[in-house]
């Protein structure tokens, strides 16, 4: 494992978050041939500092150091582009619609184009390449979020995990199926209630709106690899995808905070506050 791959703070509270999707170490081995600022666009810029006040408080923290690009821990493994690669993938790969309409844009495990539909490679991949990202940064993140929630939960006897994210102002082209189409301040996912008990999805979304966000439940993100694989309401294992808008605290290209960037900090500090209060048993 890369020692810079994944930082894991553990916590002593119920509460577990992580952000799969903030990091900027990009790897000499990349070899990608679009232009960075074309690329860093993919990344949930700031995401850590948002949520920088959590570990203080006793919440685990598990954060990517890698970018999204290179490979993405919140798809599953069999999320396989195969068209990216100069041999065939000697692994299962996913065969459910739904699943590779991600991989269809090009946002597999291993992404192919940028949000816009840039290209990011002008080779074939190998696939002991491939094998060795997955080694060394899919591996050691899921390794650390299932510690912090088995830990939470075994402390506590129930877990909230919170799957932090960003998201453009505006849906680009291949980003999602819903290209164009303007985001809400923030985007609540549980998988249509899967992943997480609805009382307590819906408590995360009327907190949001209370403090005047405009508020989306499950559209059009529901959540991916990270709150499904750790989930299970019916054990108390309960997970939540946390979108946020990028224009309430950044700049979306020059990448630089905002004034807004405090007042969403106070937000997201009131939210944590919120659940950490909160035992999901009793709603």
């Amino acid at each position: 494992m890369r020692q810079s791959s994944v930082h894991y703070l553990p916590g002593a509270q119920p509460l577990v978050l992580d952000s799969p999707h903030s990091g900027v170490a990009y790897p000499p081995d990349f070899d990608y041939a679009c232009d960075l600022a074309v690329l860093r666009q993919a990344e949930d810029t700031h995401v850590e500092k948002l949520y920088s006040f959590a570990p203080a408080l006793g919440v685990a923290w598990v954060e990517a150091h890698f970018p999204r690009s290179y490979l993405d821990a919140n798809r599953d493994t069999t999320e396989m582009d195969e068209s990216l690669l100069d041999a065939p993938w000697p692994h299962p790969v996913a065969t459910d619609p739904q699943v590779l309409q991600k991989v269809r844009l090009g946002k597999g495990l291993i992404w192919r184009t940028t949000d816009d539909g840039v290209p990011l490679y002008n080779r074939k991949l190998s696939v002991a390449e491939v094998e060795d990202r997955i080694a060394n940064c899919w591996e050691p993140y899921h390794a650390a979020v299932a510690q912090a929630i088995e830990a939470a939960h075994a402390r506590h006897g129930y877990s909230i995990h919170l799957n932090c994210h960003s998201m453009p102002a505006v849906a680009s082209e291949f980003a999602t199926g819903f290209p164009g189409e303007k985001h809400a301040d923030f985007v609540i996912g549980d998988r249509d209630g899967s992943t997480a008990a609805p009382a307590l999805s819906q408590l995360v979304c009327d907190h949001l709106k209370g403090l005047g966000y405009d508020v989306a439940h499950n559209h059009p993100y529901k959540g991916v690899e990270l709150v499904r694989r750790y989930s299970r309401p019916a054990a108390h294992r309960h997970s939540i995808q946390v979108e946020i808008n990028r224009k309430l605290y950044m700049n979306e290209e020059t990448l630089q905070l905002t004034e807004g960037f405090g007042p969403l900090q106070d937000s997201l500090r009131s939210l944590v506050a919120l659940l950490l209060a909160t035992d999901p048993r009793a709603l």
